[in-house]
């Protein structure tokens, strides 16, 4: 289910527009910081790896192109830290991670927020009502990488903090993650033309990229040896679209189960109308598995029809193809949990290739070619109900391919994975999260990047019998 927002307390004090921002912390907090951080007056603190302390001269930091910024100096800038704070949103990761899931703490550094400009305003988050928000942290003890990545699904800017931030800040990256633009079920309301909301995640993640890149040059005094994109869901697809159309921004990107957008398909509107006819009692299961849905992830259908087949349908059919049906989603899709999950019953029967072809083209503006440029890990759950294997990472393998970039790609199909990782607590019998084999996928990446270690062939990751699924996870 997408993130819900909770609001935040107002801007915080002494911040101001177009100008680097103050720090804002409780005096205690403050001083603990200072200790933590080592920080002395005179020259910059040093760390081992003989950058400069970010902290140490924080306010002299300016995000390129933002219309506002904070930042706060903190001890811990893990989840561990920041859940029930105002430098995270737990309601935004929801769900995303399975109970168990072991995650680092005590990264001490500097968090960067604020929004670029934009006029739209679906993201209430700490109360600035207004969209393009993003979050930078700079660790103390930086590796000289950063890490970018845009939010999965209709979430925002700090819903993959356990999933990655967490994970690569411990390493040694900066991080910087974005809203998108837009976010929440209204999205599709951002934008003129059918598109404009998706095609502004393009630029929205490219913005944040090159400003972050200029951020850790003015934090550490040099730019980042190495940039890697990655991401889930829709920030899975975002690192396939940035490793296409800007190669030159990253190294090497790490997709986790991306959506895919084709004009002619496949995409989501050649098979998640069937799941809502299935939902509603108009489809057979042979039908779903027609359309493309795995065969084997029946026993998660039930909860995909309650939670993601009406909802996904409804509200990128009303960004692509708002003709269709004006009535259902209309300017909102829906005021209360019910009515934004529930279906539109004309969707049942919604068929893309008899579309209009202004369809098509609003589609073609996003879609995907597989002409990547750089080096790109993708990960997905065999078990996906959502984003099935057979509609998505197969064939995107195969376009990487056909366009003779197949020597910069690896495909890795964990067997057991599904969509969130969430689920695998109702089912630990039947599934296991994917989350410790995108952080195996992630350091061999690195390797084949940074020490031209070869990676290991594209193939199933089998499930283990025993152990610790949770938490572990070879790919080699």
């Amino acid at each position: 289910m997408p993130g819900t927002d909770v609001p935040h307390s107002g801007s915080p004090a002494g911040a101001r527009r177009r100008s680097p921002r103050r720090v804002r912390t409780a005096a205690a907090l403050f001083a603990a910081a200072l200790l933590a951080l080592g920080t002395v007056d005179g020259a910059a603190a040093e760390v081992p790896n003989g950058a400069p302390d970010p902290c140490r001269h924080g306010d002299r930091i300016a995000v390129p192109g933002a219309e506002f910024q904070t930042h706060a100096c903190l001890p811990d800038m893990t989840t561990a830290a920041l859940a029930g704070t105002r430098y995270t949103d737990s309601a935004d990761w929801s769900s995303l991670t399975a109970q168990g899931t072991r995650n680092p703490s005590g990264v001490a550094g500097l968090q960067i927020d604020g929004y670029f400009p934009d006029t739209s305003r679906l993201n209430t988050t700490h109360g600035w009502d207004h969209d393009a928000q993003f979050v930078i942290r700079l660790p103390e003890r930086w590796n000289g990488g950063l890490v970018v990545t845009g939010a999965p699904g209709l979430r925002k800017q700090y819903s993959l903090d356990p999933l990655i931030s967490d994970w690569v800040l411990d390493r040694g990256y900066a991080f910087a993650s974005t809203d998108k633009g837009n976010s929440g079920p209204d999205f599709y309301t951002d934008g003129v033309r059918p598109g404009d909301a998706v095609a502004e995640w393009h630029d929205r993640t490219t913005e944040l990229t090159r400003a972050a890149r200029t951020v850790v040059k003015q934090a550490y005094g040099r730019a980042p040896r190495r940039t890697y994109m990655t991401g889930i869901s829709n920030g899975g697809y975002l690192t396939r679209w940035q490793l296409e159309n800007h190669p030159g921004l990253y190294d090497a990107g790490l997709d986790w189960e991306g959506a895919l957008w084709t004009p002619d398909g496949p995409n989501l509107f050649t098979y998640l109308p069937t799941g809502v006819a299935h939902s509603l009692g108009r489809a057979s299961d042979q039908d779903m598995l027609d359309a493309g849905f795995t065969a084997g992830t029946e026993f998660l259908w039930p909860y995909h029809e309650q939670v993601y087949y009406g909802l996904t349908q409804k509200v990128y059919r009303a960004e692509f193809d708002p003709a269709y049906d004006p009535s259902c989603p209309g300017p909102t899709a829906g005021t209360t949990v019910t009515e934004i999950l529930a279906p539109c019953a004309s969707d049942a029967a919604y068929d893309y290739a008899s579309r209009p072809d202004s369809v098509r083209r609003a589609v073609q503006r996003v879609s995907l070619t597989g002409k990547i440029g750089k080096p790109m890990i993708t990960v997905q759950g065999d078990l996906d109900a959502l984003l099935p294997v057979a509609t998505d990472s197969e064939v995107y393998t195969k376009m990487i391919a056909d366009r003779h970039r197949g020597r910069l790609h690896r495909s890795y199909s964990v067997q057991g994975g599904t969509h969130v990782d969430g689920l695998y607590d109702s089912h630990p019998d039947r599934l296991r999260p994917v989350l410790p084999c995108y952080r195996a996928a992630f350091e061999v990446l690195t390797d084949w990047v940074e020490r031209r270690e070869a990676p290991p062939a594209s193939g199933t990751v089998p499930r283990p019998a025993t152990g610790d699924l949770v938490n572990t996870c070879s790919l080699r």
